[in-house]
């Protein structure tokens, strides 16, 4: 989803999770709760850790595409590795608990949201093979911002000034970061908000997913079906690593990526999603100091000004709706406790 940008939404706590693999079950479910134990549901802590550890692995991982793409691999081609390695991290799941946990009434649903991903994430790894590390993964960030203006224009939410003022705000540390009046608008950034964009809309989607579906059939859908719509794409341009070397990155591709994914929405099911988006925006750190030592790139000053505005607007906006969130769900539970309101329907 876009530069590895996951979507973010609320987990059905109510809905029981299926164990990780084994792989990730001491990141994901064991830790210092005991093997395989859940941690509170309330622990902000384990969330946070959590969060970092997918952020560490979405920054690994897209420097991974940057290395791969550097080296004259075409950004197809490494769409299609990084899903079918991250199908193959998925494999220890599936056999354990089998095919009978991915039974569904709303393949329909998990087939759009894969095809979604899978134009974001074409566009997102293109990108970086065009842009400046860390700027395109500040570029990634937008994806709240875009979010806010499809639930205004899609859903018809009441979206009031202070969250269009922290959109626009958003939106001109964009402007700030890709600098438009000296080096003008280049494809790749126009690629950039474009991944983010349909980041926003996948967000939607699996936010409608996370109602009746496990957190890991929605991590494990998504690469099982972006595993063959990448192999159509990639084909036409099809070339195999010419070292030895290349198959480190490649490999590495599907495990940051499925590590990181299951993390993040484990933490979403631990505590409220404006903690949890707080915390995802060290990613640019990391993205900074890999940026510089692997690329020896630094970011100049009006990325990081520009990089402020908007993850200042993403922290502002997830708060917000926050929020707004304990609001609605305080008052929903003041009339359900009110007689007068509740009215007795007892015989």
């Amino acid at each position: 989803m876009g530069l590895i940008c996951p979507a973010t939404t609320r987990i059905d706590k109510t809905k029981p999770d299926i164990p990780l693999p084994p792989f990730a079950a001491r990141f994901g479910a064991g830790g210092p709760f005991g093997r395989g134990a859940h941690p509170p549901a309330g622990h902000p802590l384990w969330a946070v850790l959590l969060v970092l550890c997918a952020s560490a692995c979405f920054a690994t991982l897209s420097a991974q595409v940057r290395v791969l793409s550097d080296l004259g691999m075409h950004p197809f081609v490494v769409t299609f590795w990084r899903n079918f390695f991250g199908l193959f991290f998925m494999l220890p799941w599936l056999v354990r608990n089998g095919l009978g946990t991915l039974k569904t009434d709303r393949f329909w649903m998990f087939t759009l949201r894969s095809a979604i991903s899978f134009v974001s994430m074409v566009a997102g790894f293109w990108s970086l093979s065009l842009m400046h590390f860390a700027k395109a993964i500040s570029m990634s960030f937008t994806a709240p911002l875009f979010a806010t203006i499809l639930a205004a224009l899609v859903l018809k939410e009441r979206v009031r000034l202070r969250r269009w003022s922290a959109t626009i705000a958003g939106f001109i540390g964009v402007l700030v970061v890709m600098q438009p009046e000296s080096a003008g608008i280049g494809f790749g950034e126009l690629l950039a908000l474009f991944a983010a964009g349909l980041s926003a809309v996948v967000s939607m989607v699996v936010k409608n997913l996370s109602k009746t579906e496990s957190s890991n059939a929605i991590v494990t859908y998504m690469v099982l079906l972006l595993t063959p719509m990448s192999l159509a794409l990639a084909l036409p341009v099809w070339s195999w690593p010419p070292a030895a070397d290349w198959w480190w990155f490649m490999v590495g591709m599907g495990l940051c990526g499925t590590l990181g994914h299951l993390c993040w929405v484990r933490a979403l099911g631990m505590a409220e999603v404006s903690l949890v988006v707080s915390y995802d925006y060290v990613r640019l750190l990391f993205a900074a100091v890999i940026g510089y030592f692997a690329f020896m790139e630094e970011p100049g000053l009006h990325t990081w000004i520009g990089a402020a505005l908007i993850v200042g607007s993403g922290i502002y906006i997830a708060r917000r709706e926050a929020k707004l969130h304990q609001s609605a769900a305080a008052q929903a539970s003041a009339v359900s406790a009110d007689p007068i309101a509740t009215p007795n329907t007892k015989p």
